[in-house]
């Protein structure tokens, strides 16, 4: 938000991004980078889409847990980690500790989406239940890892984490470049604000001229507004909104920051939305999209990005819906 950002307030730098790059390169997953004819003419504009739910876990979340679980020491990988999640975090963390042979456990909502839970204990991870209402997921994974002597891995307020997400925005500026496309924004969906952050970090310092945007959920609007008060806000404890991955209580400490120096502003989608463009996503460009996965290309199919002339990228973040919700927004329903 700022032309001249406070480098001494960054959790990150680009060399960390790059430094992720290298370290997840042989796990990771280089997912694609689709173009599509009928989603160009529709927004008027060359569209880009960072599809990460061909990424392991089914979303990007195996970025960041894996540049953190792996540079654990050998005591430490036998102690073991302990995350929160509401499920993409807890997938991405089990799949990289199962690669790594670091038990894992993960507190995840009594009401996240089944496939998400059964996924993340078919894993391996250890699941603990709580509920996301009236119980802080950070209290008890706390507790666990002071208990059993084992690593903390957050899902978004974690250098290596932010720094791991931000592979993202290298490979899209990357990809972008081989097929001509010059690059005027980068819309990107917002919880937590990690991958968001980590993007913006390796996009900026390569290209400061590109405006990256954070989209999030109505309701859940708290780095949207936190951009615009300049503080941290928080979201509202009656909120409510389909998009599971994306229902932070604020802005984490070490990601507003970043976003605040450096996001061109930020966008904010209804339920509705979402799911029109899940319904785009599987109508038009044949892709499986979770609702918190699917908020970037609502904005820009519901006409929120800011005009450009140049190509907009932007970030489906995940594909872990629960089978009977899916098809019930295919179908034209409410889930």
């Amino acid at each position: 938000m700022t032309d001249s950002p406070d480098l001494s307030l960054m959790a990150i730098t680009a060399a960390d991004v790059a430094d992720a790059a290298r370290l997840i390169a042989p796990a990771a997953v280089r997912t694609p980078l689709i173009e599509n004819a009928a989603l160009n003419d529709h927004c008027g504009r060359r569209v880009l889409v960072k599809f990460e739910g061909a990424q392991h876990s089914g979303s990007f979340k195996f970025r960041g847990a894996y540049n953190r679980l792996a540079r654990l020491n050998a005591a430490e990988r036998a102690a073991g980690v302990v995350a929160w999640s509401s499920g993409n975090h807890a997938q991405g963390v089990a799949f990289a500790a199962r690669l790594l042979g670091i038990p894992a456990t993960i507190v995840m909502p009594a009401d996240a989406p089944a496939i998400k839970t059964a996924n993340t204990r078919a894993l391996g991870a250890e699941v603990v239940p709580y509920d996301r209402f009236t119980q802080s997921r950070e209290e008890i994974a706390t507790a666990l890892a002071t208990e059993r002597g084992a690593t903390l891995v957050p899902s978004f307020d974690d250098p290596f984490i932010i720094a791991g997400q931000g592979t993202i925005g290298l490979e899209i500026l990357e990809q972008a470049q081989a097929v001509g496309a010059d690059l005027a924004q980068i819309l990107v969906c917002c919880g937590g604000g990690g991958l968001v952050a980590g993007t913006a970090t390796a996009v900026k310092a390569a290209r400061p001229d590109i405006a990256v945007y954070a989209v999030e959920p109505a309701g859940f609007d708290d780095t949207a507004r936190s951009l615009a008060s300049g503080v941290r806000e928080s979201v509202s404890p009656d909120a409510r909104s389909i998009c599971d991955a994306l229902l932070a209580p604020s802005p984490g400490a070490l990601t507003f920051p970043i976003n605040h120096a450096l996001l061109a502003g930020g966008l904010v989608v209804s339920d509705d939305q979402v799911r029109d463009a899940m319904r785009f996503a599987f109508t038009m460009l044949k892709l499986v999209v979770e609702p918190g996965g699917a908020v970037a290309l609502a904005a820009l199919l519901a006409g929120l990005a800011p005009p450009t002339d140049g190509a907009t990228a932007l970030v489906i973040s995940g594909a872990n819906v629960d089978p009977q919700d899916y098809a019930a927004i295919i179908g034209g329903q409410n889930a």
